[in-house]
C-alpha cells in the first residue's frame, strides 16, 4: 500500500445490539446507541477537527477542537463526549463553530515552534492538519509573551525523543500509558500554563522512569513532541506494508512503514486482531537486527569445525552439502540423518524443512523447538480434549471473571497481552498467581492479586491437585457439565482419587510450602468466581511432570465447566512468534502436519501420493536423541534451521559433544551463533521482513507475513529450503509461498480452508478452517470436546529427581524479561541492551547475607552438570532457598548448569528446577569475558574467513 496514516474515528467502537439514527450536516447515521457524535460523524466520512481525541482512547474531552451544534441544544457541545441519540439533528460546520475552533487553535499555536519546514513531523503532524481544517492563518496572540519554547529535549530513550516545547498538553500519551499500557509511568504536572507532561517524578526522564518502552505515548502524540529517532533520521515514510511481528506468540501485526528499502517504523496496527493497535518495546523498536552488521549474508563452508570459514557461492554451499548428505546417507543410512525446524520462521519454511527431512533425508528425525518448551502442552491437551492447541482467542479475557496464572509472567513474556490483562484486572476481575517468584502481577499500579501462590519449585502438580482436592470434596464442580460433555466413569475415578486426604491441601503443604487456606481460598474462588481462565507458559511445561501439569490444568478446568464459552478455557502462552505453527506442521518425529500420528497408513498414504515417495513408518528421534546417537556414533549429519540449540537446549557440554561428534552441522540463520561453533556449513537466513508466509500464533490465529524489503542473503528461507531439497534431486518447483500453502491446506484438514487469497482479503483466520468450521473457531470445544468426551487424568504427584543437598542447596529457575527475547540473537544486536546488558542471578536476602553477598556481587553458580558466573541481585521476589535467572546472553550460558532431567511424556527439559549452591566468585571466568561482546566475538570470527574465489 501507499503511505497513509490509519483512519482515526476519534472514540473507540461500542459494542450494542441496539442502534439510533441521527443526522450530521444532513446525511443520516445509524449506530450503535452509545457511540458518541464524533465517531458517528467519522464513520459517514465527515471530518471533525480534535486535538485530544483518538479512537484507542476513552474520550476526554479537553482539547475544545471537536465542538458542534445540535439542534434544540444550548451551547456547543465537544463532539468527542456527546453520544449519539435517537432523530438528533447535528452540524459540524457553521460560521460560530469556525470562529469558536480558530480561537482554541490560536491558543495552542501561540506557544508551539514555528518550524513546520525544518520539523522532522512535516506533513505527518495532526496539530498542522489541523491548523489548516479550521482555516488559521494568523495567530493574534504574538510570541513574546511567557512560553515553553526553551524547554529541553530528553533525548535519554535510545528509540525516541522527548520534546516538551513542542507538547500540546492534550493527554493523549498519559491516556495511553494508563488505558492501554497499563504501566501509569507518565503523568501530567502542574496547573494552567505551567501543566507539563512528566516521566514521574519531575526530575525523571524516561529512560530512568517506570516507562517500559511500548510505544503507545509516541502512537498518541499528535505532534513531533515524542518521535522516534528513526524517523528524525530517515525521513517520513512513503510507504507501509502490513505484517506480523517476529518476536513472541502473540502475533502483533504491524505496519512497516518504509522509506525506499529503509525501515523507518513498525507501527502496530489498529486491525490487528491479536493486539489491538497495541505493542511491546521487541516489537515496536527492536528491529535494527535486521540491518546489523554481524549479520551474515553469504553462504560459508568449513571441512572441520578447527579451520576458519570459507565464504562461497550458494551452488558450492548447496553442492558440498547435498555431497556430504548422500554420502553419510549411503554410508549409513537415511537415520543417521536429520534436522530442526525453526519457530522463528513461517509456517510455509517449517512445512518445507519436514517434507525435506522425511521425503529427502528418508528419515522421521525431525524436531523443533518446542520440544524444550511447550511439547506437553501437546500431549496433554491432545489427551484430555483432542487438540494440542489454547482453547480460547485474546478477546476471551475481556470476558473473563477470574484468572488463574501459573507458571507464565505475561507482563514480560508477552507484554501486549499483559497489558490486556491487566485491563480486564483494573475492570473488576479477581486474579490468582501461582509462581515461585512475585511477578509483576502480584500487585503493580492498580492491580493487586487476590491470591499469589509462591509454590516450591517442581511442585505444580501437588498444588493443582489440592485445589482439585477443595473443589471436589466441597461440593463445588459443575456435575451436569461433566456428566454432559466428558467421561463420567473416568471423573469418578479420579474424583476418588483427589478426594484422598493426602491431597489436601493441610498434607500437601509441605510439599508446595504453600498454606492450606491459601490454596482453599484460591480455589474456591476459581470454582465459584465466574468465568475462569486459565493462562500458563514455560513454568508449567519445563519440568518432569510438564505432561502431569498441562492435563491437571485441563482436569481444573473440566471440573468446574469453564470450557467451551467466552472468558474461560486453557490457554498456553507459545514463547516464540511460531512455536503454535511449528507444531502444527509437523516438526514432531512422531507426527505429519496436523498432528497425526506417522505410524497411521492412512495419513501417511496421503502424503506419499502428494510428494511421490515412501515414507518410514517408525518416529524418529526427538532432539535429546539425535545428540545421544551422535555421541554413539550412529547419527552423523543435521540440518538446523534458526535454532540456537547450544544456548537454548539443556546440558550444554552434552549439546556440544553431540555436535562435535557428527561429520555434518549445517546451520541456516541470521548470525553466526553458538551451534555454528560446530556447524560446517553456515546458510544465511532471512529476518521477517524480508519473506512472505503466515505465522500461527498462541489463540491458533494464522496471519500473513508479508515482505517489505528485499532478502539481503539473496533468498527467503523457504527458497533455501527449496535450493537444498533440489541439490539433492527433489525436484521441487514452488515460485511463492502461497503454493506451498496451498499444499499444506491440501494435506492438513485443520487448514483445509485457508489460502494466501483468503488471507489478504481476511487479515487471519483462527484453525480449524474446514467445512465444519468454515470461518475459523475463536474458541474451541463449544458443543464438544474434539476428542468426543472430555477425559479426566489421574495426576498423582511424583518428585523430580532433582535434589537439594548439603552441597547443592538452593533451586534455581529461569524466565525471561521484557526487553530481551530467547536467546538474545535479535534483541542483544539493538539498543535493547541499555535495559538488560546482561543476566543477573536473584537471591533472597537471607541467602545472599548468608554466603556474604551484596548486591551486584559476582557469585558462581554451580550445579552437578556445570557451573557458571553471574552477578547477583538481592531481592525478596523470590523465596528462601530459591534463586532466578534469566537466559538470553551467550556469557552467562545459564544452561551449562542445567541437568539431562526432562518430562517423562515428551522429554521436555526440567529447565526449572536445578539444584545448585552459590558462592562469591572473584568475576567472570575467561571464557565468560570472550562472549561478553557477542558483536565483537562475531566481526572476529568473520574477519577470519578466506575470501570467496
Amino acid at each position: 500500500m501507499g503511505y497513509e496514516r490509519q483512519k482515526d474515528f476519534g472514540t473507540p467502537r461500542v459494542k450494542s445490539e441496539k442502534h439510533v439514527t441521527l443526522t450530521i450536516d444532513g446525511r443520516a447515521v445509524t449506530v450503535p446507541e452509545g457511540t458518541t457524535v464524533m465517531r458517528a460523524a467519522s464513520e459517514i466520512g465527515s471530518s471533525i477537527p480534535k486535538l485530544c481525541a483518538t479512537d484507542n482512547l476513552k474520550q476526554f474531552g479537553s482539547c475544545r477542537l471537536c465542538l458542534v451544534e445540535i439542534e434544540g441544544a444550548r451551547g456547543t457541545p465537544a463532539s468527542c463526549t456527546t453520544p449519539a441519540a435517537e432523530g438528533m439533528v447535528v452540524k459540524t460546520q457553521t460560521p460560530r463553530l469556525d470562529k469558536l475552533r480558530k480561537g482554541v487553535m490560536e491558543l495552542y499555536i501561540s506557544d508551539h515552534p514555528l518550524d513546520c519546514l525544518t520539523c522532522s513531523a512535516n506533513n505527518d503532524c495532526e496539530l498542522q492538519d489541523q491548523a489548516a481544517a479550521v482555516g488559521l492563518r494568523d495567530v493574534r496572540y504574538g510570541y513574546e509573551g511567557a512560553n515553553h519554547l526553551a524547554e529541553p529535549t530528553d533525548h535519554s530513550n535510545p528509540y525516541f525523543d522527548f520534546d516538551p516545547s513542542k507538547c500540546i498538553v492534550c493527554s493523549r500519551c498519559v491516556r495511553a500509558c494508563d488505558e492501554v499500557q497499563g504501566t501509569f509511568a507518565l503523568t501530567i504536572d502542574g496547573r494552567g500554563f505551567g501543566s507539563e507532561v512528566s516521566a514521574g517524578q519531575t526530575l525523571d526522564n524516561f529512560m530512568s522512569s517506570e516507562c517500559v518502552s511500548c510505544g503507545a505515548c509516541v502512537q498518541a502524540c499528535p505532534t513531533a513532541t515524542l518521535q522516534e529517532k528513526s524517523v528524525k533520521k530517515i525521513g517520513k515514510p512513503e510507504r507501509a506494508v502490513v505484517t506480523t511481528c517476529a518476536y513472541c506468540g502473540v502475533g502483533c501485526t504491524f505496519r512497516a512503514e518504509m522509506r525506499g528499502e529503509q525501515l523507518v517504523r513498525m507501527v502496530p496496527y489498529k486491525d490487528g486482531k491479536a493486539n489491538r493497535g497495541h505493542s511491546c518495546v521487541k516489537g515496536r523498536f527492536a528491529w535494527g537486527y535486521a540491518n546489523h552488521q554481524d549479520r551474515i549474508t553469504r553462504p560459508m563452508v568449513r571441512d572441520n569445525i578447527d579451520q576458519p570459514w570459507r565464504e562461497v557461492s550458494w551452488e558450492e554451499a548447496l553442492s558440498f552439502s547435498a555431497n556430504k548428505l548422500n554420502q553419510i546417507k549411503r554410508d549409513h543410512g537415511a537415520r543417521a540423518l536429520g534436522g530442526i525446524t525453526s519457530s522463528r520462521c513461517t509456517n510455509e519454511e517449517t512445512f518445507l524443512v519436514q517434507k525435506l527431512i522425511r521425503g529427502g533425508f528418508g528419515s522421521n528425525n525431525v524436531d523443533t523447538c518446542a520440544r524444550v518448551c511447550h511439547s506437553p502442552t501437546g500431549y496433554g491437551l491432545k489427551t484430555t480434549f483432542g487438540t494440542s492447541a489454547g482453547t480460547q482467542d485474546f478477546d476471551s479475557v475481556e470476558d473473563s471473571d477470574v484468572i488463574l496464572v501459573i507458571g507464565a509472567n505475561p507482563t514480560d513474556g508477552h507484554p501486549v497481552f499483559g497489558s490486556r490483562m491487566k485491563q480486564r484486572l483494573r475492570q473488576g476481575a479477581k486474579l490468582i498467581v501461582i509462581d515461585p517468584r512475585r511477578i509483576d502481577l502480584v500487585k503493580s499500579p492498580h492491580i493487586k492479586a487476590a491470591h499469589h501462590l509462591p509454590l516450591q519449585p517442581g511442585t505444580n502438580v501437588a498444588l493443582l491437585t489440592a485445589m482439585a482436592h477443595v473443589i471436589v470434596s466441597e461440593g463445588l464442580a459443575d456435575e451436569e457439565f461433566i456428566r454432559t460433555r466428558c467421561d463420567w466413569d473416568e471423573y469418578q475415578d479420579w474424583a476418588r482419587f483427589v478426594s484422598q486426604d493426602k491431597n489436601s491441601p493441610e498434607v500437601l503443604e509441605g510439599v508446595t510450602r504453600v498454606p492450606a487456606q491459601s490454596v482453599r481460598e484460591a480455589a474456591r474462588l476459581y470454582a465459584t468466581g465466574g468465568n475462569g481462565a486459565i493462562y500458563y507458559g514455560l513454568g508449567v511445561t519445563e519440568h518432569s511432570q510438564g505432561s502431569s501439569t498441562v492435563m491437571a490444568i485441563a482436569n481444573l478446568a473440566m471440573v468446574t465447566g469453564n470450557i467451551g464459552r467466552k472468558g474461560v478455557g486453557v490457554n498456553p502462552l507459545r514463547g516464540q512468534n511460531n512455536v503454535q505453527g511449528a507444531c502444527d506442521m509437523g516438526s514432531f518425529p512422531h507426527e505429519l502436519p496436523g498432528y497425526r500420528h506417522i505410524s497411521d497408513a492412512d495419513t501417511r498414504a496421503l502424503f506419499e501420493k502428494d510428494w511421490g515417495v515412501t515414507l518410514d513408518p517408525d518416529p524418529g528421534f526427538r532432539i535429546n536423541n539425535m545428540l545421544d546417537a551422535a555421541v554413539d556414533g550412529e547419527f552423523r549429519a543435521i540440518y538446523i534451521q534458526g535454532e540456537d540449540i547450544l544456548q537454548s537446549d539443556p546440558n550444554t557440554q552434552h549439546v556440544a559433544a553431540g555436535l562435535e561428534a557428527m561429520e555434518l552441522v549445517i546451520v541456516h540463520d541470521l548470525f553466526l551463533n553458538e551451534t555454528a561453533n560446530y556447524a560446517h556449513v553456515f546458510l544465511p537466513g532471512s529476518t521477517f521482513l524480508e519473506k512472505n508466509g503466515t505465522f500461527t500464533n498462541a489463540e491458533r490465529r494464522i496471519q500473513p507475513v508479508r515482505k517489505v524489503m528485499e532478502p539481503a542473503n539473496g533468498m527467503e528461507d523457504w527458497e533455501v529450503t527449496q535450493a537444498l531439497a533440489n541439490a539433492l534431486g527433489l525436484g521441487w518447483s514452488y515460485t511463492h509461498p502461497s503454493e506451498i500453502l496451498d499444499e499444506i491446506a491440501r494435506l492438513t484438514p485443520s487448514f483445509a480452508g485457508v489460502s494466501w487469497d483468503r488471507l489478504e482479503r481476511e487479515d487471519s483466520l483462527q484453525w480449524p478452517v474446514n467445512e465444519e468450521f468454515p470461518d475459523g473457531a475463536p474458541v474451541m470445544h463449544v458443543d464438544g470436546f474434539v476428542r468426543g468426551k472430555g477425559k479426566f487424568v489421574v495426576t498423582d504427584y511424583v518428585p523430580t529427581d532433582e535434589k537439594t543437598g548439603p552441597r547443592f542447596p538452593l533451586l534455581l529457575t529461569t524466565g525471561r524479561i521484557l526487553s530481551q527475547y530467547n536467546v538474545g540473537a535479535q534483541t542483544r544486536r539493538t539498543a535493547n541492551v541499555e535495559w538488560h546488558p546482561e543476566d543477573l542471578l536473584e537471591m533472597h536476602p537471607s541467602d545472599a547475607e548468608n554466603r556474604g553477598l551484596n548486591d551486584g556481587d559476582w557469585t558462581t553458580l554451580k550445579s552437578r552438570t556445570g557451573e557458571t558466573t553471574l552477578r547477583v541481585k538481592v531481592t525478596d521476589r523470590v523465596a528462601p532457598g530459591v534463586v532466578y535467572t534469566t537466559f538470553h546472553h551467550p556469557a552467562t550460558q545459564a544452561n551449562v548448569v542445567t541437568t539431562d532431567f526432562s518430562d517423562w511424556a515428551t522429554n521436555c527439559p526440567e529447565y526449572k528446577v536445578t539444584a545448585v549452591q552459590v558462592m562469591p566468585s572473584n568475576g567472570p571466568s575467561d571464557w565468560q569475558e570472550e562472549y561478553t561482546d557477542l558483536s565483537q566475538k562475531s566481526r572476529r570470527i568473520a574477519g577470519e574467513m578466506e575470501p570467496a574465489e
